[in-house]
């Protein structure tokens, strides 16, 4: 079987919204309803799926999966990469010894996925649709709506899958109260906070609903006002410093080169801006805000704003 190509961003998002619309009462993603012959059955943004038992070959698709699967300290024969030989999150490798690369997130490779003998495959909608057909007769397939937007929904999601739902909800629950606790002691209440993702020509700002983002603002930092699209970006040139306007200002740049690209351009124009002058502009690591999205992740995100912000153990 040949390679599937990356899907493009403009066909998964023309059905987005139909999803939305099928899953927009499940969102706490109730524990799967029991069905005939020992199994269950699970309602995600494609329908519904039976499985014959709780699974033991789970295969994830997306980066919100893996990071949920792990979180409930399951560990899946195979995973996609955010590109291919790109690796796992550094926070979740050592976990993760025994798992396979099963191609790129958004070119998933159904070969190696198929090799696996996987009971399970967990996708989602934003990126995967196309294949949903393919996946489920390889293994019983269920998708999330989206990928990184609302991650808690992929997080309740895989849960459900996998017949967590209740472990799931405790550590939402953990973490909400943990991040408030910790955006209270550096006194994130009231105070607004900038994302940036710096790209060899352009930058990106990240918004409220991004998972970083959502991260920040459960925090209480507030990220702007701005025509965020629809996943909670706003892409813009170097001559756009300005936008970079936080009282905290947080930044990726996977080139690692400061006085390149776009980060080199930008340094040279917000040197006037309140959060360089006060010292309040803090470098993270681009796998953890940007690809390592879910609890562990998440939480990964309060400590890093807490050890920048408030140094000390982490709480």
């Amino acid at each position: 079987m040949s390679k599937i190509r990356s899907l493009r961003a403009s066909a998964a998002a023309a059905v987005l919204s139909a999803l939305l619309l099928v899953v927009a009462g499940c969102a706490a993603a109730p524990e799967p309803a029991p069905s005939g012959g020992g199994g269950y059955t699970v309602t995600h943004a494609m329908g519904e799926t039976r499985l014959p038992a709780r699974p033991s070959r789970v295969v994830v698709l997306d980066s919100p999966h893996l990071d949920a699967l792990v979180a409930l300290g399951i560990v899946p024969v195979g995973a996609s990469e955010s590109s291919v030989g790109a690796g796992f999150p550094p926070y979740l490798a050592d976990r993760l010894t025994g798992t396979r690369p099963t191609g790129a997130i958004n070119d998933p490779d159904l070969e190696a996925v198929a090799s696996l003998r996987p009971d399970l495959i967990i996708g989602s909608a934003t990126r995967h649709t196309p294949l949903h057909a393919q996946l489920a007769r390889i293994a019983p397939t269920v998708f999330s709506v989206g990928s990184g937007t609302d991650w808690t929904e992929q997080a309740r999601v895989t849960a459900a899958a996998v017949q967590r739902t209740g472990e799931m909800e405790e550590l939402l629950e953990g973490w909400r109260l943990r991040a408030e606790q910790v955006g209270r002691e550096v006194g994130a209440p009231g105070r607004t906070a900038s994302i940036v993702r710096f790209q060899p020509e352009s930058f990106r700002l990240y918004g409220p609903r991004s998972f970083s983002g959502s991260v920040l603002t459960a925090m209480g930092f507030e990220l702007g006002d701005r025509a965020w699209n629809e996943y909670s970006m706003l892409q813009v040139g170097p001559e756009m410093a300005s936008e970079i306007d936080g009282d905290v200002v947080f930044f990726t740049d996977r080139a690692g080169d400061p006085s390149a690209g776009a980060r080199g351009a930008v340094s040279r124009l917000w040197g006037t801006a309140a959060a360089v002058r006060a010292g309040r502009v803090h470098e993270v690591e681009d796998e953890t805000w940007m690809v390592g999205i879910g609890v562990l992740g998440a939480d990964r995100i309060v400590d890093d704003v807490r050890q920048r912000l408030a140094p000390g153990p982490p709480s």
